[in-house]
């Protein structure tokens, strides 16, 4: 909780618009919102701190707000069609395991939540494959019953292994002193595992 993950989709969703030389990838976004966290000033802004024209930058935002999982999986498919049609470099789920959470609740349920939420990311993946694009999930933490109370970090990701396995780099975002924000490299292949 305010750590900051929607602030790094706004972000995103602005800078996969710019020229590869300045560290964009020159292409749209497609936003897929489960939160209802989705801030259309907030992305002129940032679009002006980068100078950018904010009216094209939120034009080149497609997004879509997800009611329940059923519809979240839907919506991958309008962004297939979408994606089809033009140059996307960047699709943001923010959050993809919120809606699952919600949707299907307690142990008696949790084979298929997790069941549903594989087949999600791995039409997400199959996107990312089929049309060039770079995928950008959220997720949220839950407190970790096993871990000890006086561990540096009590909690864990929510999805375990299943949205694990499907993220090729994982970033773990916890506040820090201020308004400052503390973004580890927790898993990648490329990347060394540091703060």
């Amino acid at each position: 909780f305010r750590t900051g993950k929607t602030q790094l989709c706004h972000t995103l969703c602005v800078t996969c618009q710019m020229a590869v030389t300045d560290g964009g990838a020159e292409g749209k976004a497609i936003y897929l919102d489960t939160e209802g966290s989705f801030r259309p000033e907030r992305l002129k802004a940032i679009a002006e701190r980068f100078g950018m024209d904010p009216a094209v930058a939120l034009e080149n935002v497609a997004y879509a707000r997800a009611h329940n999982s059923e519809h979240q999986m839907e919506l991958l498919k309008m962004a297939a069609a979408i994606m089809s049609q033009d140059r996307y470099a960047l699709m943001v789920v923010d959050s993809a395991t919120a809606l699952f959470r919600t949707d299907y609740t307690g142990r008696g349920e949790l084979s298929e939540r997790q069941m549903q939420m594989a087949q999600f990311l791995r039409q997400l993946t199959r996107l990312a494959e089929e049309f060039g694009v770079a995928v950008f999930i959220t997720n949220q933490v839950v407190a970790n019953p096993d871990g000890m109370s006086f561990a540096k970090d009590s909690t864990k990701p929510i999805g375990g292994n299943i949205i694990a396995h499907a993220s090729t780099t994982r970033l773990r975002l916890r506040k820090g002193r201020g308004e400052n924000r503390i973004c580890t490299v927790f898993d990648s292949p490329t990347l060394p595992e540091a703060d």
